[in-house]
């Protein structure tokens, strides 16, 4: 169903060298698409990936040129050979890309989080000839939240609509509250996609995870230390005129540093299950676990400060067994030893009452 054979847009794929799709996160203008296409081509990066329709959190900012920057892409194709990609979100979009000659497309995070607009795209695919259809890549980025069984269903509705060329990207995932990421990289979930479907080829969005340029050259030699089969990145040839994401776009002769100071791991020793990547698992994991007890201890500042204004006691004794043993109760359903999780919430709670007595 989703195999990772060669691909004409992605023969690196299964390689030791890793893909990398690479463009700016806006087509704005022709001249800056083919600036941009031409700088990047010259870099030796072979796919060009460019966003038409930009789905914006709020009404009022950039939102892309739409369809006749399809046009500028297409341009891109005829003068210099590069594969073009951008993003759909619903049936017209992919009606448009593919009369326009493109080669692949993906599905936002936004939209792989709704199944009927997976569906409609599915469907959309399904009715175009076989030929159009086999030939057509598809990646599926992750919902924005975790949710892997969703991130799942959007790929099996796109198989199911008899793509072959079929990828996944990891983007990150949105949270709330300050954090070193713009979208947390919980790299269990990619891990545990691949685990479950091996043969699916998966590409990394550093761009996206890190939002900020200085992200990305490390992020990325994470995603390859993870065997993940390429990299998605923003580039723009004038980043900081950027009309959206100007913070996490780089220049194609950054981007050619970034990826000639890449270490590529060994195809025979790459593995999701090395001691290596286990590890860094595990570092990810302790970064999400600071910046939660950040938030936890902001937030008892905050009680702390309302407790004295209404000359509450800074230690409620009640509160605090339920606490206890309520979030035992659940620790033990999830496999955690009552005892461990006991002296966890222990040594919270005395840095959360240490915090709130600082604040008298």
């Amino acid at each position: 169903m989703i195999l990772k054979e060669y691909n004409p847009l992605f023969p690196t794929v299964g390689t030791s060298s890793p893909l990398v799709l690479a463009g700016p996160c806006s087509a704005e203008s022709e001249e800056q698409t083919l600036a941009t296409a031409k700088a990047l081509h010259r870099e030796g990066i072979n796919i060009f990936r460019a966003g038409v329709w930009k789905p914006r959190t709020r009404p009022g900012g950039f939102e892309g040129i739409g369809t006749p920057a399809l046009a500028w892409l297409a341009k891109v194709k005829a003068e210099t050979g590069m594969a073009i990609v951008t993003e759909v979100a619903n049936a017209r979009h992919l009606a448009e890309a593919v009369e326009a000659g493109i080669d692949g497309v993906w599905i936002g995070a936004r939209t792989s989080a709704n199944p009927f607009a997976v569906q409609e795209i599915a469907d959309a695919i399904a009715a175009l000839p076989s030929s159009v259809r086999e030939s057509l890549t598809v990646l599926v980025k992750n919902p924005v939240s975790p949710d892997i069984e969703l991130w799942i269903g959007a790929l099996q509705r796109i198989a199911g609509a008899g793509v072959s060329r079929l990828g996944a990207i990891h983007r990150g995932f949105s949270s709330y509250g300050k954090s070193i990421y713009r979208n947390h990289p919980l790299w269990r979930i990619p891990i545990e996609l691949h685990r479950r479907i091996p043969e699916l080829p998966l590409i990394c969005d550093p761009s996206h995870i890190g939002g900020s340029r200085e992200l990305i050259a490390p992020l990325s030699q994470q995603a390859l230390d993870m065997g993940f089969d390429g990299l998605i990145i923003e580039s723009h040839c004038r980043p900081d005129c950027a009309l959206s994401d100007a913070a996490q776009q780089i220049t194609p002769d950054t981007l050619a540093s970034i990826l000639a100071g890449l270490e590529k791991p060994d195809p025979e020793h790459a593995s999701t299950e090395t001691l290596e990547s286990l590890r860094r698992e595990i570092d990810s994991i302790d970064d999400e676990l600071i910046e939660l007890l950040a938030r936890r201890m902001r937030v008892a500042r905050e009680i702390g400060q309302l407790k004295h204004s209404l000359h509450m006691p800074v230690v409620q004794p009640r509160r605090y067994r339920s606490l206890i043993e309520s979030r035992s109760e659940a620790a033990a359903k999830l496999g955690l030893a009552p005892e461990f999780i006991r002296s966890v919430l222990e040594a919270i709670h005395e840095e959360s009452v240490r915090q709130q007595i600082n604040l008298r």
